[in-house]
C-alpha cells in the first residue's frame, strides 16, 4: 500500500480571536485555482469561538487540518506550524486577509520555473473590513534590491518560500515577537533569489484591531532590529548606520455630540 503523495504546498493560517474574519480568510485559501496544498489552520489559544467557526469553514475538507494550540504568539505559532508542514513551498495567510484565487498558482509557477529563486512574492491590494478596495499596496511599486531591503519591506505581501531555503536558514526566529516576516524575508533574500509575481495576488486587510494598527511601535522597533542585525551580517557597517525616524499625527476631536437635526 502507497503512501499519499506530500502536497506541492504547505499554507498556514495563524489564529487568534478572529472570530469575525477567519472564516472569508479560509474560504479564500480553499477557493484556490491550484488545489495541490496542505492547509493548517493553527489557532493561538483563543477565547473567541474562532476555532470552532474554523472547523465550520473547513467543512471536512482533507486538505486542512486544524490545530488547536495554547497561546504563544504568533511566532512560534509559525515556526511549529511550518516545521510540520509538508510541502516543497511554504507560506501563511493572515487570518484578516484574502488569498486572491491565483495566488498559490501563479506564485508556486514562478517557484517551477526558476530553481535560483527561494521567495516568490506579489502585489497586493488595502482593503476594509467590508472587502472594498481602498488603494493598491505601494510596496507593491518598489524594486526589490538588497540595500533597498535594508529600509523598505517590499516582500510584504502575498509569499511563497522554497522549503529548502527556508530550512536554510533557520525558519522563522521566535525571538522576533513583531516584524518576524520582514526579518525572515530579510535572511531569505541573502540565501536565494528574490522575485515578484507582476500581479494582485493577495488583500490585506486594514482595521483598528490589526497587529499593525495595535502594535505599531512594537513593530518599528523590531523592524529595526532586523534591519541591523542584516547590516551587521552582509558586512555592510562600515558602509551604513540605520536612522529611524517616527513622525507622529495629531488631531483634535470634537468631545461634543453632534445635534440633531431631526
Amino acid at each position: 500500500m502507497s503512501r499519499r503523495r506530500p502536497p506541492a504546498v504547505t499554507l498556514v493560517i495563524p489564529v487568534y480571536n478572529r472570530r469575525d474574519l477567519v472564516v472569508a480568510t479560509i474560504e479564500s485559501v480553499l477557493a484556490q485555482t491550484r488545489g495541490d496544498f496542505e492547509l493548517i489552520v493553527w489557532d493561538d489559544g483563543s477565547t473567541d469561538d474562532s476555532l470552532d467557526l474554523a472547523h465550520r469553514a473547513a467543512g471536512g475538507d482533507p486538505r486542512v487540518r486544524i490545530v488547536a494550540g495554547i497561546h504563544q504568539g504568533l511566532s512560534g505559532v509559525l515556526r511549529q506550524a511550518l516545521a510540520e508542514a509538508r510541502g516543497e513551498y511554504l507560506g501563511w495567510v493572515d487570518s484578516d486577509d484574502l488569498l486572491l484565487p491565483r495566488g498559490l498558482e501563479l506564485t508556486s509557477e514562478l517557484l517551477d520555473q526558476r530553481p535560483e529563486v527561494g521567495l516568490a512574492y506579489s502585489h497586493y491590494e488595502i482593503i476594509d473590513l467590508q472587502g472594498k478596495v481602498l488603494s493598491h499596496g505601494l510596496r507593491c511599486e518598489i524594486p526589490f534590491s538588497h540595500e533597498r531591503q535594508l529600509v523598505d519591506y517590499m516582500t510584504f505581501q502575498f509569499r511563497l518560500i522554497r522549503r529548502s531555503v527556508y530550512e536554510a536558514v533557520g525558519g522563522v526566529d521566535s525571538r522576533f515577537v513583531r516584524a518576524q516576516d520582514y526579518e525572515l524575508c530579510l535572511r531569505l533574500a541573502e540565501k536565494a533569489e528574490v522575485a515578484q509575481v507582476d500581479e494582485v495576488l493577495y488583500h490585506y486587510r486594514d482595521h483598528p484591531r490589526s497587529i499593525s494598527r495595535v502594535h505599531t511601535y512594537e513593530q518599528i522597533e523590531f523592524s529595526r532590529h532586523a534591519s541591523e542585525r542584516a547590516i551587521k551580517r552582509r558586512g555592510l557597517s562600515d558602509k551604513f548606520e540605520l536612522s529611524v525616524t517616527i513622525v507622529p499625527f495629531f488631531r483634535l476631536v470634537d468631545r461634543k455630540p453632534k445635534a440633531d437635526k431631526t
